[in-house]
């Protein structure tokens, strides 16, 4: 099983992390306004998973709106989805209250499926692991980074080579 820490202390994942080269199964997460939104809804897109614990945290706030942020200069063919097991109403409030514009908010709250399909769902907290996904345009993964340390941010650098290197 792997493992993650949060302020030094290990954490369980369920699942296993899919290896680039692979195509994600079928899977499918809910919106800000409770409809199903299934992955393949990006297809033709360069798609970028953002999976954070919590948007009422910090360092996800932060994550995220560094991402909306970084999407901006990016080509309208990026699609930049934040993932968490939060309610849609509240990702739906942090949503209004950061004006985001560039990244769009799915919830895994219902069951956790998606967490788990990724391998990054922490057994211990109900949460999502910090982790950053990069899909092709075909929904092809090229990229993956699970962050170590839940606390921490993700290399941003590296993740922008990683969607530019699909342009």
């Amino acid at each position: 099983m792997a493992t993650v820490t949060f302020s030094g202390n290990t954490l369980h994942l369920v699942g296993t992390l899919p290896k680039t080269g692979e195509t994600l199964p079928g899977l499918s997460l809910t919106t800000n306004d409770l409809s199903v939104r299934p992955l393949s809804h990006y297809a033709g897109k360069i798609l970028v998973l953002v999976a954070v614990p919590s948007l009422d945290t910090p360092v996800c706030d932060m994550e995220v709106r560094r991402f909306n942020k970084e999407a901006t200069a990016l080509s309208e063919d990026v699609a930049i989805v934040a993932v968490s097991r939060d309610l849609p109403f509240a990702q739906a409030r942090w949503c209004g209250a950061s004006q985001s514009t560039r990244v769009e908010t799915l919830s895994d709250y219902r069951n956790g499926s998606f967490g788990k399909a990724l391998g990054i769902y922490i057994e211990e907290l109900d949460l999502l692991a910090r982790a950053v996904f990069v899909l092709d345009r075909n929904q092809v993964l090229t990229y993956r980074y699970l962050v170590p340390e839940v606390t921490n941010e993700p290399n941003y650098e590296e993740v922008l080579s990683a969607i530019k290197d699909l342009l």
